[in-house]
């Protein structure tokens, strides 16, 4: 079981940063594009940090990594990045899927856009974090997170007038128990699939209907 994440902090360049953290009661099977812990495996955590929009460190997986140190999280996570202040998670339950989203949509491009664009110093980072109470094959897993982006993009076109998908840097993460008959699919009419789309739309569409000020722009505001 994944536990409703734990809002906290760390202290960078003397302020305090929000930062999520969500626990599990013990390993879970998990697929995720973050920078930390991406791929398909067994992980026991999930971060998502906020960072200024000035970062640019080269080494994110290493920063997450020490910050998971700091917060005694023990064995494999996933570790995620946002310009979005975090503590503006929104949080969406169907049928025993849970989903958290933290959305900016500073920058929506379209993913086949013919051309990449200048990007803007405006936070646009949607992370999305979902929990299935079901095991899923590995081929569900990936499909998984395939409809939870389908879902984010619908709510995104919901939103916005602009032809945009996404954003470059948004993260798909999502788990589900090690044990238990395993489910074959994940798509947005399957058993757990079909929740999950609900949930992480609902999550995204909440998360975008609000104005998001980047964190580090409220510092100076």
């Amino acid at each position: 079981m994944l536990r409703d994440p734990i809002l906290t902090s760390r202290v960078e360049d003397g302020r305090n940063v929000p930062l999520l953290v969500w626990r599990a009661d013990g390993p879970l099977r998990a697929v995720s594009s973050g920078p930390l812990g991406g791929g398909v495996g067994v992980r026991r955590w999930v971060l998502n940090a906020t960072v200024p929009m000035s970062y640019d460190r080269e080494d994110p997986a290493a920063h997450l990594a020490a910050l998971a140190a700091d917060l005694a999280l023990d064995g494999p996570g996933v570790g995620l990045l946002t310009g979005v202040d975090v503590t503006e998670v929104v949080a969406r339950t169907d049928t025993g899927v849970r989903a958290w989203a933290t959305v900016g949509l500073g920058t929506p491009v379209p993913a086949a856009a013919p051309a990449a664009g200048a990007l803007t110093q405006r936070v646009g980072t949607v992370n999305i974090v979902v929990y299935v109470p079901a095991r899923l094959a590995d081929s569900a897993l990936v499909n998984a997170v395939a409809t939870a982006t389908e879902a984010k993009t619908q709510a995104i076109g919901e939103l916005l007038e602009l032809p945009g998908t996404g954003t470059p840097t948004d993260a798909v993460t999502v788990l589900c128990p090690v044990d238990g008959p395993e489910a074959a699919y994940g798509g947005p009419r399957s058993t757990w699939g079909a929740p999950l789309a609900r949930a992480v739309h609902a999550a995204v569409r909440a998360g975008g209907e609000r104005p998001v000020v980047p964190w580090s722009d409220r510092l100076t505001g």
